[in-house]
């Protein structure tokens, strides 16, 4: 069996970004994701234990980055190009591990710049597979790089 060869065409997609889109980070948005995952952290879930502590307000649970308040990114579509330019059409979630750098909290606004970051060919039970890695870094109003989020897929 033989690895996934990757094209010149998949190649000079890595590095690419979407367009940025803008995330805000609410009170009751942070809140309900909490409640949702059973958090029941108070820095999660109640705002006068939150504004009482050293964070000053509320914070967001760990992978949660509010909600886009602009539009245009959608995964389909990245997808869709890296089939055009010769990715395998099966797809199985890789998974994702996230790189915490500064706290999210209620208030805050995020910048989410979304590139493909790596493309590799590997060979797996399930034959030639392409790995891909796209990098989410969410950066905060201060310029503060809050989070970075690796999520991978495989391509088969």
């Amino acid at each position: 069996m033989a690895e996934f060869v990757v094209t010149e065409a998949l190649k000079k997609l890595v590095g690419t970004a979407e367009p940025p889109l803008l995330y805000k980070v609410e009170e009751g948005a942070i809140q309900r994701y909490a409640r949702a995952v059973g958090d029941s952290n108070p820095m999660h879930n109640d705002v006068e234990y939150a504004s009482q502590r050293e964070f000053g307000r509320l914070k967001a649970p760990p992978s949660f980055t509010g909600w886009p308040v602009t539009s245009g990114f959608d995964m389909f579509q990245l997808v869709e190009k890296l089939i055009a330019a010769g990715a395998p059409r099966g797809n199985l979630d890789g998974g994702v591990e996230y790189e915490f750098k500064a706290p999210v909290g209620a208030g805050d606004i995020l910048v989410a710049v979304i590139k493909i970051a790596n493309i590799e060919g590997k060979e797996t039970r399930m034959g030639p597979t392409m790995l891909t890695t796209i990098e989410i870094t969410y950066t905060n109003q201060r310029g503060e790089v809050a989070l970075i989020a690796r999520n991978q897929f495989l391509s088969f």
